[in-house]
């Protein structure tokens, strides 16, 4: 790291009375986005192993030198306006440009790259415009490109869609022209650097302690469980608090297209999905993972999201043996699991009498726990589904818990109640078995927990 800089070509005198006339970046836009892009380029062109450059404090420090003689070539700017265009060097320099403010602000759960000029973000479930703006495309595709090289992958008009990971797991989906009509979009799914648990699904109001109580009950027992949910709707959040109930002493296979389950357990596998290279080659997909999972001897067989052919492996591993497996799916309701599940089967290429496939279903799922984001931006369980069987040509579901929605309230959130139906689940001699003797009241009809009556 300390032969970084050492090839850093003498510094050009910038132009002192464009420097000096500059008190910010609101006083002249365009001269300011041109000098930060002429000290970024003389920075970066002085580096001699670009590989090499992270944000650590060694780097970042000569970064700064090199920013303080470059500005010592001409007149200073103004103590504010130095300090933030040094700020705003860094970031291009060593990190993701003007989208660094955001990245790292842990409030914001998403960011919407619309073109250069439009950003929007997701705090609380709202989406919002930001006052953050790229230059222009070229300097959009910039930052593109320092997310996807260092990853191996590309993206032009040949392949205009590709899809990455920033270094701290955030996942990205790049789309450029002509895929893009209006410009290079780019949407980034942040990482929580915190694992939620389940207590802090609790503090939010996404489920109720009684709940949480049957969940874990299900998962230690090995009921195999779906979550299902519309998008942005928590489904992964709620498959990694699930998935933390299972027994440290088992053996658990992940397999993900972008790695994002944070399990905190002694024995996990984590496969990963690839892309194909420019030539079309070294694709390995999520149904080859999960067929190759079953060699591996796996107590538990975690899928990050079934949306293709896999789903007719996933569901033969849960039908021989491999239970306690869990997944999420989008799907709306617990009806429509079933009906997405049919269609995915079918997608796996085998012609299967739509019987028979719903048999397999049937045989193979036991809970389904239905996710969904409310009008207010907030996310809750909203129903909690057994799957009993089938009656004649129809896979037969009974809820066990649902939310039953009664308004909004004068901040404008919503206000319901979590509620057991009053009816037992038909596994309950397995959770029995296993030593879960829950008590009749978790499931009397009302009120899961009298506090929601507060909620």
């Amino acid at each position: 790291m300390s032969n970084l800089f050492e090839r850093v070509a003498p510094a050009q005198p910038t132009d002192p009375a464009a420097v000096s006339r500059l008190a910010g970046p609101e006083s002249d836009p365009l001269e300011w986005a041109r000098l930060r892009r002429s000290i970024t380029d003389r920075i970066l062109s002085g580096l001699s192993a670009p590989a090499e450059l992270k944000r650590d404090a060694e780097t970042t420090q000569k970064v700064r030198e090199r920013f303080v003689a470059i500005l010592q070539m001409g007149e200073p700017l103004a103590p504010a306006a130095e300090k933030l265009m040094e700020r705003q060097v860094l970031d291009e320099v060593l990190g993701f440009g003007p989208l660094e403010s955001l990245l790292s602000n842990p409030s914001i759960s998403e960011i919407m790259v619309n073109g250069p000029q439009h950003i929007f973000i997701e705090q609380k479930g709202h989406l919002t415009e930001t006052a953050v703006k790229f230059d222009d495309e070229a300097h959009l595709m910039r930052v593109i490109d320092r997310i996807i090289r260092p990853l191996g992958r590309r993206v032009d008009r040949k392949s205009p869609m590709v899809d990455a990971r920033l270094p701290d797991g955030s996942r990205v989906n790049v789309i450029i022209p002509p895929a893009s009509i209006h410009g290079p979009t780019m949407t980034i799914r942040k990482f929580s650097q915190k694992a939620l648990q389940i207590e802090d699904l609790i503090q939010f109001g996404s489920l109720t302690p009684r709940m949480a109580e049957f969940l874990r009950a299900c998962v230690v027992t090995r009921l195999n469980t779906i979550v299902a949910g519309g998008t942005g709707s928590g489904k992964t959040t709620l498959l990694n608090v699930l998935s933390n109930f299972i027994p440290d002493d088992e053996r658990i296979v992940t397999i993900e297209d972008s790695a994002e389950l944070q399990l905190n357990k002694p024995h996990v596998v984590a496969l990963e999905a690839r892309p194909p290279e420019a030539d079309g080659t070294g694709r390995i997909t999520i149904r080859e993972l999960v067929t190759n999972s079953l060699r591996m001897r796996p107590d538990r067989i975690v899928v990050g999201e079934v949306r293709g052919g896999e789903a007719l492996d996933m569901l033969q591993a849960m039908n021989t043996g491999h239970d306690g497996s869990l997944t999420t799916i989008h799907a709306n309701t617990p009806r429509d699991v079933i009906s997405r599940l049919e269609t995915l089967v079918l997608m796996a290429g085998i012609d299967f009498h739509i019987k028979v496939v719903r048999e397999q279903i049937a045989g193979a799922i036991d809970l389904i726990v239905q996710q969904a984001r409310l009008r207010d931006g907030s996310s809750k369980i909203v129903k909690i589904s057994e799957v009993q069987g089938m009656e004649g040509d129809v896979v037969v579901l009974q809820d066990i818990f649902r939310y039953v929605e009664k308004g909004l309230d004068m901040s404008g959130k919503v206000v319901g109640e979590m509620q057991a139906v009053g009816i037992r689940p038909k596994f309950t001699p397995r959770l029995e078995t296993a030593g879960f003797k829950l008590p009749p009241e978790v499931f009397s009809a009302g009120l899961a927990d009298d506090r929601n009556r507060r909620r």
